[in-house]
C-alpha cells in the first residue's frame, strides 16, 4: 500500500515538474512575442512604419525650371524649356490587361483568371508614328523582359501631349527642363549637365541662383497600380530659379567672335581674344574667345575651347605695359612729350645684355620713343623712374591681383615682390617683360587713364531677379582706386596714345569716324628661355588695346591673338580687328551711337563737312555697312540678300565724296574674308 502510494506521489511530482516546464516554455514564448510585439510596435516601430510606406506611397520629383541668362537688353542667351521623357515598364507592357468596352476587365472563361496581352508592338508603331522613328527602333528597346526602358526624351511639350492624352498602360512620362542657348559668350555663360547643374562660366558660378528648388508629390499605390493623393503629403511645387543679367550685348559680343575667328583664320593663329568695356562704368559689353565651342552641342566642348582666356591666360604684355612707364614719367619726373631723350641707336648694353629696338632710333621726342614703341627709350625712362616709384604705379594700375570681376579661374597675374627683384627686373618691366598679366588687367589699366585717371573695378554680372522679376541681388559701377592725376590721364592719351593711332605704329587701328588712344603690343611668350636672356623659340602674342573718343572716352577695347604664323607684328594683327570690330560695334548699336555723339568732336566735324571719307565696308553684314554708311553721312543702295556680307563697294575706301552720296554695295551670302574689294 504505502509502495502504491509511493509511485502515485511520484508521478504526481513528475507531472508537476513537466506542467511546470510546459507552463514556463509557454510564458518565455508569450514573453518572446510580446518582446517581438513591442519591438515592431514601439522600438522598431518608425523602421517598420518606414517599410510600410515604401510598399504602397511612391515619389514623383518635378524638376525645377532653371533661370534664365540674359544680355543687357533683356536678350535670352541661355534658357530652359519644359520637355518630356517617355518611359516603358517593361512588365506592363508585356502585360497588359484585355479590357472590355466599359474598362472591365476580361475573364478567361476556361481559367477563370484575367488576360494579359504583349503590347510591344502596338506601342512601338504609335511611337514611331507619334515623335518619329521606326518601328523595330522601339521594338528593339522594349525587347527585354522585364525593366524600364526609355522611349523618347526631350520631347517638345506640344508633340508630347497626344501621347500623354493616350495613357498607355505601362508608359508613363516625366517632365524635364531642357537648356537651350543663343551660343554666344561660351565662355563666359558655361553650360549645364544632365542633372541642370552648371559646370563651367556663369552656369557653375551662379549654380545656387539659377538652379530652384525641385518639386514633389508623394501618392499612394493599390496593389492593382491605381495611384491615390497621399492624405498627409502637401504637394511641393517647383520653383523656377533666378534669372541672371549680364552686361554683356549680344549683337556686340557676336560682332568681336566673328573678328576673332576672322583674325586666327587669317593670320593661322593658335587663339585670340577680345573685350570691350565702358570705361566709365567698368561694365563688360564683350568677352570674347577663339577657338569657341556650340553651347547646343556638348560634343563640340574641350578643355582649352572652354577656357576664358580673357581672365584665365596671363602673359608678359610687352608694349602695352609701357602705359606704366609713360604715367610714372609724367608724374615722377614731370616728363613733357616734347622732352628729349635718347633712343641710343636702338641697342642699349645692360648687365651682358642687349635691349634692343626694331629701328636704330637716336636722340628723338619723347611723344616719337611712345609712338615708335622704343624699348631703349622705355629701359632707360624705368630706370631713371627707380624700383620703388615704378612698382608702386604697376600695383596701383591692378597689376599683380585680381581685378574683382568674379568670374571663375581668374588669374592675378604676377608681379614679383619688390625685395625679389634683381638688377634687370625694372628695365625689362619698363617695355613689359618679367611681368604677367591678363587681357582683362591690360584693359582695366587702360580704361582707368580713360576714365581721368580713376580705376573701376569691372563687372560682367548685371543683377540676378526673382521669378517675379524683382531684383535680389544688383551689382553698381565702383571705384577701386585713383591711379593718375585727371590731367595726367588727359595728357597720356591726347599727347601719346592718340599720336601712337594718328602717326605711329597702330594706324591700322584708327576708326572711321571717332578718335582712338591706343598702344600696340608684340612680345614673345615665355615658354623657355635660352642662354643669354633671348627665348628659345619665337611664338608671339599680339595685342593692341585703346579706346575712343579721346577727347570724351567712352569705350576700351583689347584685341590679343596669339601665336600669329604669317605675320607677328601687331600693328598688322591685333590693330585692324581692334578697328574692324570698332567700326562695326559703332555701326551696329544705336545706343553707341547716341552716347557717341554727344562726345566726339570728331562726329560733330563729320556732320558740318560737305566731303566725307568712304568707310571700309567689305566683310560687314549688309545690315552694318547701311548702319556705318548713316554715320559718314551717306546712303546705300545695295544687290544681293541683305542679310549677306559686302563682296564690293563702289567707291574705294578713303576717297572723299560729298555727303549723301549712294553707295553701291553688292552683297553675298556667308561671311567675306576683310580684303580691299572695290570697283568702279
Amino acid at each position: 500500500m504505502n509502495k502504491k502510494h509511493n509511485i502515485e506521489n511520484q508521478n504526481d511530482h513528475e507531472f508537476g515538474i513537466r506542467l511546470g516546464i510546459v507552463v514556463a516554455v509557454f510564458a518565455l514564448f508569450i514573453v518572446a512575442i510580446i518582446g517581438m510585439l513591442l519591438k515592431i510596435q514601439v522600438v522598431n516601430v518608425n523602421k517598420y512604419k518606414k517599410k510600410a510606406v515604401q510598399q504602397y506611397e511612391r515619389v514623383i520629383t518635378e524638376s525645377a525650371l532653371r533661370g534664365a541668362i540674359l544680355d543687357r537688353h533683356d536678350r535670352i542667351l541661355a534658357e530652359s524649356i519644359e520637355s518630356i521623357t517617355f518611359s516603358a515598364d517593361l512588365n506592363a507592357i508585356k502585360k497588359t490587361p484585355v479590357v472590355n468596352d466599359k474598362g472591365r476587365a476580361v475573364i478567361d472563361k476556361v481559367t477563370g483568371k484575367q488576360k494579359f496581352y504583349d503590347n510591344s508592338v502596338a506601342v512601338a508603331t504609335f511611337f514611331a508614328r507619334s515623335i518619329g522613328g521606326k518601328k523595330e527602333f522601339y521594338l528593339k528597346k522594349m525587347s527585354r523582359t522585364k525593366g524600364t526602358v526609355v522611349l523618347g526624351q526631350k520631347i517638345p511639350v506640344e508633340k508630347a501631349l497626344p501621347i500623354i492624352q493616350e495613357k498607355i498602360f505601362g508608359v508613363s512620362f516625366k517632365k524635364v527642363p531642357q537648356r537651350y542657348y543663343l551660343n554666344v559668350a561660351a565662355q563666359v555663360i558655361g553650360s549645364t549637365n544632365i542633372d541642370n547643374n552648371g559646370i563651367c562660366g556663369i552656369e557653375l558660378q551662379l549654380n545656387k541662383e539659377l538652379k530652384g528648388v525641385d518639386g514633389m508629390t508623394v501618392f499612394q499605390q493599390s496593389a492593382d497600380g491605381k495611384r491615390y493623393s497621399a492624405p498627409d503629403a502637401q504637394p511641393q511645387k517647383a520653383v523656377k530659379g533666378h534669372s541672371v543679367e549680364l552686361t554683356i550685348d549680344a549683337d556686340i559680343q557676336g560682332i568681336v567672335e566673328d573678328e576673332l575667328a576672322k583674325a586666327v583664320e587669317r593670320f593661322h593663329a593658335d587663339a585670340a581674344a577680345s573685350i570691350v568695356m565702358d570705361v566709365r562704368t567698368g561694365e563688360i559689353i564683350a568677352m570674347a574667345n577663339n577657338p569657341s565651342f556650340d553651347l547646343n552641342n556638348g560634343t563640340t566642348w574641350t578643355y582649352d575651347k572652354s577656357r576664358n582666356r580673357t581672365v584665365a591666360d596671363s602673359y608678359e604684355p610687352g608694349s602695352t605695359f609701357k602705359l606704366v612707364m609713360a604715367s610714372a614719367a609724367t608724374e615722377v619726373l614731370k616728363r613733357k612729350a616734347e622732352d628729349r631723350v635718347n633712343g641710343m641707336n636702338g641697342v642699349m648694353p645692360i648687365y651682358n645684355l642687349f635691349i634692343r629696338d626694331h629701328e636704330p632710333y637716336g636722340v628723338i621726342s619723347f611723344r616719337e620713343a611712345i609712338m615708335h614703341s622704343s624699348n631703349v627709350v622705355a629701359a632707360r625712362t624705368a630706370m631713371a623712374v627707380g624700383s620703388e616709384k615704378f612698382y608702386d604705379y604697376t600695383v596701383k594700375y591692378g597689376f599683380g591681383r585680381k581685378t574683382g570681376i568674379g568670374l571663375l579661374d581668374e588669374s592675378p597675374g604676377r608681379v614679383r615682390p619688390l625685395e625679389r627683384w634683381d638688377r634687370t627686373t625694372l628695365p625689362w618691366m619698363g617695355f613689359g617683360y618679367q611681368v604677367m598679366a591678363t587681357p582683362l588687367q591690360i584693359l582695366q589699366a587702360y580704361a582707368a587713364v580713360a576714365n581721368d585717371g580713376q580705376l573701376m573695378r569691372p563687372y560682367i554680372i548685371r543683377r540676378v531677379t526673382n521669378a517675379e522679376g524683382k531684383a535680389v541681388w544688383e551689382s553698381a559701377p565702383k571705384i577701386v582706386r585713383r591711379v593718375v592725376l585727371s590731367q595726367t590721364a588727359r595728357y597720356l592719351g591726347k599727347e601719346y596714345f592718340k599720336a601712337v593711332v594718328d602717326s605711329g605704329t597702330a594706324k591700322n587701328a584708327a576708326v572711321p569716324g571717332v578718335t582712338v588712344a591706343g598702344k600696340t603690343g608684340t612680345a614673345r611668350r615665355a615658354a623657355s628661355r635660352a642662354a643669354g636672356g633671348s627665348y628659345a623659340k619665337a611664338v608671339y602674342v599680339s595685342s593692341f588695346v585703346g579706346y575712343f573718343p579721346v577727347e570724351a572716352p567712352r569705350y576700351a577695347v583689347i584685341v590679343v591673338v596669339e601665336n600669329p604664323k604669317t605675320a607677328y607684328y601687331a600693328a598688322t594683327v591685333a590693330a585692324p580687328v581692334f578697328s574692324s570690330i570698332s567700326a562695326r560695334m559703332i555701326a551696329c548699336s544705336e545706343e553707341m551711337q547716341k552716347k557717341l555723339s554727344f562726345c566726339s568732336t570728331e562726329q560733330a566735324a563729320l556732320d558740318s563737312m560737305s566731303t566725307v571719307a568712304v568707310p571700309e565696308l567689305t566683310g560687314l553684314q549688309g545690315r552694318d555697312a547701311q548702319r556705318l554708311l548713316k554715320w559718314h553721312n551717306l546712303e546705300m543702295d545695295f544687290s544681293g540678300d541683305i542679310d549677306g556680307s559686302v563682296a564690293r563697294q563702289s567707291i574705294a575706301p578713303g576717297q572723299k565724296v560729298q555727303k549723301n552720296k549712294i553707295i553701291k554695295v553688292t552683297l553675298v551670302s556667308g561671311t567675306m574674308k576683310k580684303t580691299s574689294s572695290w570697283q568702279p
